[in-house]
């Protein structure tokens, strides 16, 4: 027993402080992070419908170019968000779960350099060429002028939606999900707001049109970034990025990147697969591909919800992998996939089994509506899958061991292609396809969770190293 110099026994230590992410009970911690990211994601499926809406007011022309670009911003936004983002999140995470304040700090400074370069990296590649590959997809005449406008007013500014991103990123690396949740949230308002204003024009501002939803998108994203700005340098979040007196490190950038870089070829191959399955539909005519595209506004409307559980693991299993809880880590992985599969998979049953709650919405054509009826009966049930898939791939960011998730993709585009060549060469139906599209998703949920068992998680022991001396010139 430890005693003081005249003998007598010392007190016992105070216990460790607990943080809910590492020591509270996992469903309801996960739930609770989730909840604002379900809110937020939803305003962010609002602006896709109000962006649709107020463009369509454009032309024809007007909407049709946004067709053409819209998978570029998509890919923008995914990439900066669930891809880099999430990086960003686990690195933050298993530095404090490690104790290590001071990396986290650093590494948050790292990630602002990462979100610039990657901007400009975009920002360069579609001023440069965007206008090459908007005439590849087909545009043509006052189409591709409209497209080409918009690309280069959004992508003039790509800086802003990634710098914003890694932000968020930060912020939710220290388990903070509301405030991004907020920012999105509110972002959604000002582009709905500003978009509208700009492109149609209102009382002395003048219609830009296509670039003026373009500037709208922009604005709304800047507001975002100053606020999560002044949160962070103020000393409120949990970490301040390190910029006075910052050393470039290689192994910050590392540690992120190793995590960010590789998922962000997810996103690329999950539009690469969407595209070449369009493509093949296309042959079918303009109701089966409408039909589809009625099936995939649904896909893309749940993912939000494994979107919003998936990343609310990414601060726990991150925390619980630094401080070494590895066990924990993996029983957070488990309940959140358990929670994305049953409530992705509920919602998907039950469109499936009533498909008019859903298609209604869209169209009452009687051949887009029958053979929307067709893909939703088929894959719907499968989109349970597709809600594992996104659960498992953010928990690998989390324990910063993503390239299983990754690679299950790359199974899934391979699955769709080879898949797609051989029923296109045996005078295959629509109803065909739709079950490749629903074998395709079981396959990537069920290799997506197999690499997440077959994945040692544990990580190395040199991989948290101190960063105090490349803080300033003191060395510890």
């Amino acid at each position: 027993m430890p005693v003081d110099e005249e003998e007598r026994p010392l007190p016992p230590p105070e216990p460790r402080l607990k943080d809910a992410l590492l020591d509270g009970p996992i469903l309801p911690t996960l739930l609770w992070l989730a909840w604002p990211n379900v809110i937020a994601l939803s305003a962010g499926t609002c602006v896709v419908i109000a962006e649709t809406s107020y463009i369509g007011r454009l032309g024809v022309e007007s909407l049709a170019a946004m067709a053409l670009v819209f998978p570029f911003v998509v890919l923008t936004m995914t990439m900066s968000g669930g891809a880099m983002g999430g990086g960003v999140a686990s690195a933050i995470a298993r530095s404090l779960g490690a104790g290590d304040v001071e990396r986290a700090s650093t590494l948050a400074a790292h990630a602002l350099l990462i979100g610039i370069c990657f901007g400009l990296t975009f920002m360069l590649v579609m001023l440069i060429f965007g206008p090459a590959l908007l005439a590849l997809l087909g545009g043509r005449g006052d189409v591709l002028a409209n497209a080409i406008g918009y690309a280069q007013i959004f992508f003039g500014g790509a800086v802003l939606p990634w710098l914003m991103n890694c932000m968020a990123g930060v912020l939710r690396g220290t388990g903070n999900m509301k405030l991004p949740s907020l920012m999105i949230l509110s972002s959604a308002v000002f582009q709905i707001i500003l978009g509208g204003t700009l492109g149609l024009g209102l009382g002395p501002i003048p219609p830009f049109g296509m670039r003026g939803v373009a500037a709208g998108s922009l604005i709304a994203y800047l507001i975002s970034i100053s606020v999560m700005g002044w949160y962070l340098f103020s000393g409120r979040a949990r970490v301040i990025p390190r910029i006075r007196g910052l050393r470039i490190r290689r192994a910050m950038f590392i540690d992120i990147l190793k995590v960010g870089l590789v998922s962000c070829f997810s996103p690329l191959q999950s539009v690469l697969t969407i595209s070449i399955f369009t493509h093949m539909l296309a042959g079918f005519g303009t109701a089966v591909l409408a039909g589809y595209g009625i099936g995939a506004r649904l896909e893309f409307m749940l993912t939000s919800v494994a979107f919003a559980v998936g990343i609310a693991s990414v601060p726990m299993i991150g925390m619980a992998i630094g401080a070494g809880r590895v066990a924990r880590a993996r029983r957070i992985a488990w309940t959140a996939g358990l929670v994305s599969f049953v409530s992705v998979g509920l919602i998907g049953t039950l469109i499936a089994i009533f498909p008019d709650l859903w298609v209604n919405i869209f169209t009452g054509d009687p051949g887009v509506r029958a053979a929307s009826r067709e893909y939703l009966s088929t894959a719907a049930p499968m989109y349970a899958f597709i809600g594992l898939a996104m659960s498992m791939y953010f928990s690998s960011q989390g324990a910063a061991k993503v390239i299983g998730p990754v690679l299950a993709q790359s199974a899934r585009l391979l699955l769709i292609g080879g898949g797609g060549w051989w029923l296109s060469n045996h005078d295959a139906t629509a109803a065909n396809f739709f079950v490749l599209a629903a074998a395709s998703m079981v396959a990537l949920g069920v290799f997506s969770a197999s690499s997440v068992i077959l994945t040692r998680w544990a990580p190395k022991r040199d991989v948290m190293t101190p960063v105090r001396a490349a803080l300033s010139g003191v060395v510890e």
